[in-house]
């Protein structure tokens, strides 16, 4: 009964929100026209010098509001419709003759305003059904109180009977039930109905799509060799400024050892001892340049291992949960490891938590990691915390990266890549259960 109970109440509320967005549709619905309206006097008006310059790019950029949100509101009944536009040139985003251009020439801009006066009429008529359809139930189930608190008299409902009596006011409770359960029933499929609806012109064709993705690989090659190039300038950093000059100050204490070894044995003695302390620092700290650049735990105990060798190095008590039942190819394997340490990074910096979970499984030919913490939340992509060099070294990959961090937590970092696992899972002999 638990399990049931909870099961309606998940209908309901489902129900619910699928009235609440088919009258957002009604009311959205209501704007199409005059943008499409605005749309065709700004394109009435090109030839106007500078007038239709200006006027074009401006209305478009209406519509794209509007049709933006008619993506996202499809998204959410789970019908994806990605963002069609080609990305504006140089100069485009000021304004003048190439932001014109760029709008005018791009075939998604007359898709949009194909779709406004059609998607207005889907939108209107299916909103209207699922709307109406759940309010005429309800009226059904309120009106044995309506007519016992307003007395005797005649009501209408329903098209096969008059209410003018107690009894014929009883009959109508099934009626509004059902008309209820059926409303809330449909409605969620009519507002999928209405988002494939508009994805059909909304949604990027095929041509459009091979232009995006033409785009996403130029953009995404730029930002691997832009990552590579800065990769390669911290390791020469940290060569030249640790390492390095560790492996200076030896050489320069062993040539002071060997000037008195004759006269002073026992200060000579000392300058060993110290070089070979130095000697020791400069190792360590080579072996930390080399784990920053290919972890041999990852190469010896796989992306689970190294994850978990990873957590017990931190501060906080990190929770680690794998489900891999093989390994990725090593380059993928070595950016989701980076990526993981950059989030539980993040983590240790600015969420001020006080636990971590880190959960790694492939399904469906996606490697997915979830990093959470139980911090105040409130992170921002925009701020300079990480998140954008973790989006770049996974878009080499095709990979991408969501956050849902509210304010007051908790914050969910959520990392998923394309790939194929190549062999069987072994468990390290140093590793146990």
């Amino acid at each position: 009964m638990r399990v049931s109970g909870a099961r309606l109440a998940r209908w309901a509320r489902r129900g619910v929100r699928g009235v609440l967005r088919g009258m957002a549709a009604i009311g959205l619905a209501f704007t199409n026209i005059p943008l499409l309206v605005v749309s065709v006097v700004a394109l009435a008006l090109t030839p106007v010098p500078f007038l239709g310059l200006a006027l074009v790019p401006w209305a478009m950029t209406l519509v794209r509001m509007r049709t933006d949100l008619e993506r996202r509101r499809a998204s959410a009944t789970g019908v994806l419709v990605t963002r069609p536009y080609l990305p504006p040139p140089d100069g485009a985003v000021a304004g003048g003759w190439q932001r014109f251009r760029w709008t005018v020439t791009d075939p998604a801009t007359w898709r949009d305003l194909a779709w406004l006066a059609p998607g207005a009429i889907v939108a209107l008529s299916l909103g209207t059904i699922g709307v109406l359809m759940p309010l005429y139930g309800l009226a059904g189930l309120t009106l044995v109180p309506v007519w016992i608190w307003l007395g005797t008299g005649w009501y209408g409902y329903a098209a096969i009977w008059s209410v003018d009596s107690l009894p014929t006011a009883l009959l109508c409770l099934p009626q509004g039930a059902i008309f209820l359960a059926a409303g809330l029933w449909a409605t969620p499929w009519l507002r999928r109905v209405d988002a494939l609806f508009a994805r059909l012109f909304l949604a990027p064709t095929r041509a459009a799509e091979l232009r995006l993705r033409v785009t996403q690989l130029t953009v995404t090659r730029a930002d691997t060799v832009d990552a590579q190039a800065a990769e390669l300038r911290r390791i020469e950093r940290d060569l030249h400024d640790g390492v390095q000059a560790r492996l200076v100050s030896l050489s320069m204490t062993i040539g002071l050892a060997d000037e008195l070894i004759d006269h002073n044995p026992a200060q000579a003695h000392r300058l060993l001892a110290e070089a070979r302390e130095s000697s020791g620092t400069a190792l360590v700290e080579l072996r930390h340049l080399v784990r920053g650049i290919h972890p041999p735990v990852l190469a010896e105990r796989g992306l689970g291992g190294a994850v978990r060798a990873l957590a017990l190095s931190l501060p906080l008590p990190i929770t680690v949960e794998v489900d891999l039942p093989g390994r990725p190819d090593p380059p993928v394997e070595s950016a989701a490891y980076f990526a993981v340490a950059e989030a539980l990074t993040n983590m240790i910096r600015h969420s001020r938590a006080r636990t971590g979970s880190v959960s790694i499984r492939h399904a469906d030919g996606v490697l997915t990691m979830v990093v959470t913490d139980d911090g105040v939340g409130g992170a921002d992509p925009a701020a300079g915390t990480g998140l954008g060099g973790i989006r770049r070294r996974l878009a080499a990959f095709d990979g991408k990266i969501a956050l849902s961090s509210p304010p007051g937590g908790p914050t969910v970092v959520t990392m998923e890549v394309p790939c194929a696992l190549s062999s069987p899972r072994t468990k390290p002999s140093s590793e146990t259960d």
